[in-house]
């Protein structure tokens, strides 16, 4: 791997040493470098864990943050290493920015209560294994190939299982007791089964009533333990746990992302014991997401617009609250995926750790880092920080021994994220601001399938854009991988020719509002872009720019959609009646066409180019309804005609009463009062 330390601190802006045995016979330069207090970033992974134990050692050393970024696997192991020192400055050089600002933690206690259901044979196995560190209760499915202990070691429910909710450190079960022998007063003495003459009575000590034929041989036998009564009515119960091993086939939770301190077991894989004997205590996570209610365009008046956070959530956290026109989402169960922020049209969910700023921040150093140092035509390749990672790492080594697979290519920069799906459009759009030709989206099928459809979506509507503005060429792109038998397809995938980008690069900044860094974004894309169109199409799905049809035949002009509009993008005229449309402020909702009563309405998905765009303009208006009485206007004309035709036939609007319709409301309460020939209730 050839490294040029001069081209790299130029780049970096300081003076670079090169090491090429850090963490063995050198190992004294990192001591020195320890000792002058300064953060450092060691460009290799392989031995992290042996430099903390070298800084942990080191005498009269204060705590000194160490970083540690890949250059070797990611473009040093390359058929193109030999033009890598672009992208190994760029990953130095994000390598060396700031950890992400705290944001409010969830907060989970675990006592070590934990439950575990499956077949009493397979239960009671898996308990002996966990029991010297947590509590366990067995929820019996069956007596399994072997049966139940003689020994009753553990507390034992049966019954039909009607939920289980909830999460680490509060689980509820709630069940119905069915059967007619009582676990907790069995004995597992065995007589019932001896004496049952239908064998109706397995090594689960609980009754087949497919096979009982009301001998009651068995209560006559157990008259001591008093445990078997034919006469007990069903009773609903429930228990609260901390923990839950599920050992059935079918998952007791349908989401794809299962509730933290629910495990599903084969009884293969002893990791997933691992994990649960250590999950006892007090444990925090970031608070992933903020909420602006403000901003949620999901219901007005009883009517739903966006569903999209809730369509797309794996883990099932996010819920309607549609009496409070708002969503809910339960920090408990959100696993910070962050696709919910990726596919709110609005900016109301927001990804609050890393926020969207940290992220704008990461792209703009590697970009720059790499144009300054020379670099031509970058791709930035997102991937998640576990599995994607890897398989960068497989790939480098794969090009290291095999000299049909080309690896990393230089132009292609690896960027660890939090979740493959926590990022959309206006950061890729950004990011093609800021100088990038291709934006890549690693997918190793960790995800869940509704993340690569709404990524593929929003991906559709940001190529649209860039087209339409002549920028050529394919920018975005799923890539599909799951192991190292994908790597030769991944391999050829990245050597993609690039696509047309900015002649300057911006240098705005992302923004905590997600329209205004989508706006910043789209402004400087269409400064610099080779064609200017009025008008670009936008496909319907995962678009949040667009505009609003108004059939002027069917509207009446009541301005409901005004009421229901939660962006401001529908607006009225005080002064007159007329219907005022904002398109840039348009988050194509919904809410509007729903809560139409004339179905008047639809959403047009595009981007408007010219500067109508960011003003208010009439898409329709009316002749105003004069008082007959005072000639104050009070309506539109079409509204109060169609209100005089429906009801004209009405038996309580004949005569004075539907002329009355015709009139303001001062003049009506007005002309009540007045009128010489209205019956009063004191003429009665």
């Amino acid at each position: 791997m050839p490294l040029d330390p001069k081209g790299l601190g130029a780049a970096l802006e300081e003076t670079l040493t090169t090491h090429s045995t850090l963490c063995r016979r050198e190992a004294g330069a990192f001591q020195q470098a320890l000792g002058r207090g300064d953060e450092l970033v060691v460009a290799c992974t392989q031995e992290a864990r042996l430099f903390g134990e070298i800084a942990e050692q080191t005498e009269g050393v204060k705590a000194v943050p160490i970083r540690f970024v890949n250059i070797r696997e990611t473009g040093g192991w390359s058929k193109d290493a030999a033009k890598a020192m672009p992208k190994m400055a760029a990953l130095l050089a994000a390598a060396r920015l700031p950890d992400p600002e705290p944001v409010p933690t969830v907060t989970y206690k675990s006592a070590g209560r934990l439950l575990i259901i499956g077949a009493l044979d397979a239960a009671e196995r898996a308990a002996d294994l966990l029991a010297d560190s947590l509590d366990v209760t067995i929820f019996s499915t069956g007596a399994g190939a072997e049966g139940g202990m003689q020994e009753r070691r553990y507390p034992v429910m049966s019954g039909r299982i009607d939920s289980l909710t909830g999460w680490l450190g509060a689980f509820e079960l709630k069940w119905q007791t069915t059967n007619a022998i009582d676990l907790d007063l069995c004995t597992r003495c065995n007589a019932c089964i001896a004496a049952c003459p239908e064998g109706a009575i397995g090594f689960d000590y609980q009754i087949d009533s497919a096979k009982c034929t009301s001998h009651r041989a068995c209560v006559k036998v157990c008259g001591v333990a008093g445990a078997i009564d034919f006469t007990r009515e069903p009773q609903s119960d429930s228990d609260t746990f901390d923990l839950v091993l599920d050992l059935r086939g079918t998952p007791a939770f349908s989401q794809h992302a299962k509730p933290q301190g629910y495990f599903q077991w084969d009884g293969a894989d002893s990791r997933v014991l691992i994990e649960l004997r250590g999950l006892v205590g007090e444990f925090e996570k970031p608070k992933f997401f903020t909420y602006k209610q403000k901003l949620c365009a999901h219901s007005r008046n009883e009517k739903t617009g966006c569903n999209a956070c809730i369509e797309v959530c794996s883990a099932s956290a996010i819920s309607s609250e549609k009496e409070r026109q708002q969503i809910k989402v339960n920090p408990n169960l959100c696993v910070g995926c962050g696709a919910c922020t990726t596919v709110c049209p609005s900016g109301a969910l927001s990804f609050a750790y890393p926020r969207a700023s940290d992220q704008g921040v990461k792209f703009k150093t590697l970009l720059s880092a790499y144009q300054r140092a020379g670099g031509r035509e970058p791709a930035l390749l997102l991937h998640s920080q576990q599995a994607g990672t890897r398989l960068i790492g497989d790939l480098g080594r794969a090009a290291r021994v095999d000299p049909d697979i080309l690896g990393v290519p230089a132009r292609v920069i690896p960027v660890p994220v939090w979740h493959t799906a926590s990022l959309g459009l206006e950061v890729w759009l950004t990011a093609v601001a800021y100088g990038a030709r291709n934006v890549w989206v690693l997918m190793t099928g960790e995800e869940a399938p509704q993340y690569a459809e709404q990524v593929r979506a929003q991906m559709n509507v940001a190529q649209a854009i860039l087209n339409g503005l002549g920028y050529t060429g394919e920018h975005f792109r799923i890539l599909h991988a799951r192991d190292a038998r994908d790597l030769a397809e991944l391999d050829a995938a990245l050597q993609s020719a690039p696509a047309k980008g900015v002649s300057k690069t911006a240098s705005f900044a992302v923004q905590a509002d997600k329209r205004a860094t989508l706006e910043l974004a789209l402004d400087h894309l269409v400064e610099q872009a080779p064609a200017k169109p009025e008008l670009i199409a936008l496909p319907a799905q995962g678009s949040p720019l667009g505009a609003l049809a108004v059939n002027k035949d069917a509207c009446t002009m009541c301005l409901s959609c005004v009421n229901a509009c939660p962006a401001s993008a529908l607006q009225d005229n005080p002064n007159a009646p007329q219907l005022r449309f904002i398109e840039k402020n348009c988050v194509q909702c919904g809410l509007c066409v729903k809560t139409c009563p004339e179905q008047a309405l639809s959403l047009v998905p595009q981007l408007r180019l010219t500067p109508q765009r960011k003003e208010a303009v009439v898409i329709n208006e009316m002749q105003p309804y004069a008082c007959i009485r005072c000639g104050k206007p009070f309506g539109t004309l079409k509204a109060i005609e169609a209100m005089l035709g429906k009801l004209a036939g009405h038996a309580m609007f004949q005569g004075e009463a539907l002329e009355r319709l015709k009139m303001c409301g001062d003049c009506r309460v007005i002309d009540i009062y007045s009128n010489p020939n209205e019956t009063k209730i004191t003429d009665l």
